[in-house]
């Protein structure tokens, strides 16, 4: 099993070597995992995710619901861009 981080290739020591960068399957997790972490960043940043207005489950499901419809919304706006 080949673990899911990123190697630090900035020039200090990284805790993932090379036998675990030479597979493919790192690659591709590697951009699956950027895929997916930009729909959390896009939340936190632009949604306002990073501290909740509300509080309790119900009202906060709703906010997040809302957030993730509309970073969907901007996600296709951008693959519709790319496609025409």
């Amino acid at each position: 099993m080949t673990p899911h981080v990123a190697q630090n290739t900035s020039g200090r020591c990284s805790a993932v070597d090379a036998r675990t960068v030479r597979h493919e399957g790192y690659g591709l997790s590697q951009r699956a995992r950027k895929r997916v972490e930009q729909g959390f960043g896009w939340r936190k940043t632009v949604a306002g995710l990073r501290k909740v207005r509300w509080r309790g489950c119900e009202k906060v499901g709703w906010m997040v619901t809302l957030a993730a419809a509309a970073y969907n919304l901007v996600r296709m706006r951008d693959l519709m861009a790319a496609t025409a």
